[in-house]
């Protein structure tokens, strides 16, 4: 029996049940009109969008989830659509994958394996189910899992014992450098266990913090790889099943790793930018690698024609700096200015002089010109309606060599989660066809230029270093001795653990930004503020 399934990699709006609704809607009749497909299948949690968080404990939600459903079963007839929603029963509340055929729910399953680590906090909401399900399409038994289930083999070989010859996995799988091919080897071995062909759809699209990469695929019951969507991007892909074997389509090559990242950031900031009503974004460019990145990555993601930047000179600002500034953005093509903090910086001075009096110079002269900056920054965001973006990286945000209203004010931080010597790696990218990014801002060592010849390694270890360190101790939690019994210097691995806890409370502070490492900071990694822990 041939079997044609279309796998609907959407990129959907959480909480808007009407909208997503549609999508399923024109996605349903695209399948069965111009596909031909027997059945659609959609992402994890698709009504409701993932992650719902605590929308989940309104009832009203639920209740337009209800609606959403009546809704989608009234209008759509001829195919079969396997999406995934909220469902109450029995006064508990379960992650669940519906198959509606012209005009009833004939099947659902209720996702088993509950993640509650990392992003994920799937327990605070759902319980698990226990049942595996097992439903024809055109007369082949289908068992459906989600997501997490597919990570181990129980629910896979409790569908296959239940007499499916094929699996769907309904996911939303966020990104992270290396996840991609990690999803696919694991599926592949859990064909290979159970001796069936899986098909795996996932999210694509990005949700404040996360961004769902697509690459939705297919192996056959061997293992081997028939069929891949394309990533970071919508697609609705045909697959096709003969006697129960998939047939070989186009494969979508992965992006390398840096255009990864790079892809991951652009969408991830199009789609908060957009889906949050911003009517574009305005940054501050200094002349410094991680602004000239952030606006690169923002011209990419909204057109340059929506990106707008001042540049903020003060007595410390180089000539250089001001020059490579400019140029990037007659590049680039985007609105620029020139606002001076001088005089903002001089009246701060002048107001505080006899409270600064008898002290020497420090950081507080520092931080008040980054807060002028902020200043001017927020205030062209308000009248504008522009987000304010920020520029700081994940070097930086460790250890809090960022300031507080200053810097860090804004509403969205592209580059967050990268690391320094990754913005590097990235910015030689933004380069490989036309120069976008200076070369000076790229060779020049990096300053934050706020005091005389002030260099970032003057309160920093040497980034190379830095970013290895940090690595270790945020990413893979190791401890400060095994740090140092890897090689690095025991000062300097004390020195910068100190200032990573110590800045805990900076980074609650900060605004969201893109994940693409392992463990982010923010709903990745939660540390208390206050701590005796050391």
């Amino acid at each position: 029996m041939n079997l044609k399934i279309s796998l609907a990699q959407l990129n959907l709006l959480v909480g808007d049940i009407a909208g997503n609704s549609r999508q399923i809607m024109d996605a349903a009749i695209f399948a069965r009109d111009q596909q031909g497909a027997h059945a659609i299948v959609f992402p994890e949690l698709t009504l409701t969008g993932y992650p719902p968080e605590d929308l989940l404990l309104r009832s009203e939600l639920l209740e337009r989830v209800e609606q959403a459903l009546d809704e989608i079963a009234r209008e759509v007839y001829g195919v079969d659509i396997i999406l995934g929603y909220p469902r109450c029963q029995d006064g508990k509340l379960f992650n669940a994958a519906g198959v509606i055929r012209d005009g009833e729910i004939i099947a659902e399953y209720f996702k088993a394996l509950l993640p509650n680590y990392s992003v994920f906090d799937e327990k605070r909401y759902f319980e698990s189910g226990t049942e595996p399900c097992v439903v024809e399409l055109n007369g082949v038994p289908v068992g459906l899992t989600i997501c997490e289930d597919i990570w181990y083999k129980d629910p896979a070989a409790h569908a296959a014992a239940a007499g499916a010859k094929l699996l769907l996995n309904l996911n939303a799988s966020p990104f992270h450098t290396g996840k991609a091919v990690e999803r696919e080897e694991l599926i592949r071995k859990r064909s290979q266990e159970i001796g069936l062909p899986i098909a795996y759809v996932n999210l694509v699209g990005g949700q404040d913090e996360l961004v769902f990469d697509g690459g939705s695929f297919v192996v056959g019951a061997a293992g081997e790889l028939t069929q891949r969507a394309p990533f970071h991007q919508e697609a609705q892909t045909l697959v096709e099943f003969q006697a129960g074997t998939p047939v070989t389509g186009e494969i979508a090559p992965y992006p390398d790793e840096v255009a990864g990242i790079y892809n991951t950031l652009v969408l991830g900031v199009r789609d908060y930018v957009i889906k949050n009503g911003f009517k574009g974004a305005v940054l501050g460019l200094s002349g410094g690698i991680d602004s000239a990145l952030t606006l690169a990555i923002a011209a990419d993601a909204l057109g340059s024609e929506n990106v707008e930047v001042v540049m903020m000179p003060s007595r410390y600002t180089s000539d250089m700096s001001n020059e490579d500034a400019i140029q990037q953005a007659e590049t680039l093509g985007v609105e620029h200015r020139t606002i001076a903090i001088e005089p903002a910086f001089n009246a701060f001075l002048d107001m505080l002089q006899e409270e600064f009096a008898g002290t020497e110079r420090d950081v507080t002269e520092e931080n008040i010109q980054a807060r002028c900056r902020g200043i001017i920054l927020m205030a062209i965001s308000n009248k504008k309606g522009k987000i304010l973006l920020t520029t700081g990286n994940k070097s930086e945000m460790s250890v809090g060599y960022a300031t507080l209203y200053g810097d860090m004010a804004g509403g969205f931080a592209p580059i967050k989660d990268v690391p320094k010597m990754l913005a590097y790696r990235l910015s030689e990218y933004c380069n490989r066809e036309r120069e976008i990014i200076p070369r000076r801002v790229i060779e020049r060592p990096p300053s934050a230029e706020l005091a005389p010849d002030q260099k970032d390694s003057d309160s920093l270890p040497p980034y190379e270093v830095l970013d290895e360190i940090l690595s270790r101790y945020i990413e893979h939690e190791q401890s400060t001795r095994e740090i140092i019994d890897a090689g690095y210097d025991a000062e300097t691995v004390r020195r910068v653990a100190r200032m990573v806890d110590r800045n805990e409370y900076k980074r609650r502070q900060a605004p969201p930004g893109v994940k693409i490492t392992r463990r982010a900071f923010g709903r990745d990694r939660r540390y208390p503020l206050t701590s005796g822990f050391n």
